[in-house]
């Protein structure tokens, strides 16, 4: 009878993480299938590319920032660290310091990433070394980076200049393979190692660890500064990859780069039912918050229903109703 009694409690909490894994799918498929009903043209084929390609500058911005919240932090900074880190690829590019155009391109996406790295750690380390609340950290370099954009780009636009360049790079983000986007292509590589990370790694179970409870991890022996670093590195990894396929969407940079960004992927996070307290993530829960959004978006657009201007209150909505959902679990609990 004890034993029953004792088995009873263990199996509550195994359902509610069921159920709030499948959420954010079951919620898409529901709005998908809304879409189709609002407009036929929302299931064609292209349209439905095009809502996949779309999706993958947050939703690759998202995965980082599913690993920053999962341990206890949070970055503002995303959006302007995308656009800083957009305008330097941009004037590497028209710097012509490489002759050879391909070697030149790969040379901008090993810079991008090398930039995020270091805005990562930069605020990875003012953040644990530093001992200040994370938002106010990327809240200040968030004004950092749009700034030196807007100083790199003189108050206008930085373009890639040579139209050969341009022609070539577009590639990155029009292209495909077997039919599959580039970006589609990014999106589940991004996914799957993010995924990898934090479920199957010993990092992960330690990310898990200090954003569930900071003080128990250190006496467990968790560098608790290390491995909350790391994760800012990799969100800035993470906003690097998507800035090598936005800036060929566009191929120009300016103070409007990135706007909102934070927010959008934030909302994903959320919505994907990572919790924003830390110590739970759900990397795939995020990629389907972040189709969730541009679905939405996309079906503003579509349709005559709601204005396409509205679709920042609607994703300030979302995330409001996500967060009450969230607190509602917790209570049952």
């Amino acid at each position: 009878m004890t034993q029953a009694v004792g088995e009873a409690p263990a199996a509550a909490p195994r359902r509610r993480m069921s159920v709030s894994a499948v959420a954010p799918f079951l919620a898409l498929a529901l709005i998908c299938a809304l879409g189709a009903l609002a407009n036929p043209r929302f299931l064609s084929f292209d349209n439905l590319t095009n809502v996949l390609a779309r999706s993958t500058f947050i939703a690759t911005i998202a995965v980082g920032q599913t690993l920053v919240i999962t341990g206890g932090g949070l970055d503002l900074s995303v959006g302007a660290m995308a656009a800083f880190i957009s305008g330097l690829t941009i004037l590497f590019l028209n710097s012509g310091l490489i002759d050879n155009m391909p070697l030149l391109i790969v040379s901008a996406m090993v810079l991008a990433l090398a930039v995020g790295a270091l805005c990562g750690l930069f605020n990875g380390l003012t953040t644990t070394i530093g001992k200040i609340e994370p938002f106010i950290v990327t809240l200040g370099t968030m004004g950092i980076f749009r700034s030196l954009l807007t100083w790199l780009a003189q108050g206008g636009s930085i373009t890639i200049r040579n139209t050969d360049v341009r022609a070539a790079y577009r590639q990155v983000y029009f292209g495909d393979l077997f039919g599959v986007p580039y970006p589609v292509l990014l999106i589940l590589g991004v996914a799957v190692a993010g995924a990898f990370i934090l479920y199957a790694t010993a990092y992960g179970r330690h990310v898990r660890a200090v954003g569930s409870n900071e003080d128990v991890a250190r006496y467990s022996g968790i560098s608790v500064a290390r491995v909350r670093t790391i994760t800012y590195v990799l969100q800035g990894l993470c906003v690097a990859l998507a800035v090598i396929v936005y800036v060929p969407r566009l191929s120009s940079a300016s103070a409007a780069t990135g706007l909102g960004w934070e927010l959008t992927a934030i909302t994903a996070v959320v919505v994907g039912g990572t919790r924003l307290k830390g110590g739970v993530g759900h990397i795939w829960g995020t990629i389907a918050g972040a189709l969730i959004l541009e679905v939405i978006g996309n079906i503003m657009l579509l349709s005559n229903l709601v204005s396409e201007y509205l679709i920042g209150a609607v994703q300030g909505a979302i995330i409001i109703i996500a967060m009450l959902a969230q607190r509602g679990m917790s209570a049952s609990r």
